[in-house]
């Protein structure tokens, strides 16, 4: 079982929590004048690294809040630190 590092409860397993996706990802300033091609890019395309990459998790079964953590893609290790 890994242990997820939230920010407010401390580290807890990770049957706790829903993966929210990368992080950071800018939602488009004219999301109507995109073309379904672009639309489809960001809707599922999305970096995968080998190494450091910041995620969005959800601790659904805890405080339930969103939170921005590293995790290494390598080693499924979150970086301390990280959350936020």
């Amino acid at each position: 079982m890994q242990l997820i590092p939230c920010p407010w409860c401390g580290p807890r397993e990770q049957t706790e929590f829903h993966y929210g996706g990368q992080a950071d990802v800018a939602y488009p300033d004219d999301p109507a004048a995109l073309t379904d091609e672009q639309w489809a890019h960001f809707v599922f395309f999305r970096d995968n690294p080998k190494g450091p990459f910041a995620e969005r998790w959800f601790h659904s079964a805890g405080c339930r809040t969103w939170f921005r953590a590293v995790r290494d893609t390598r080693t499924y290790a979150f970086l301390p630190g990280s959350s936020a």
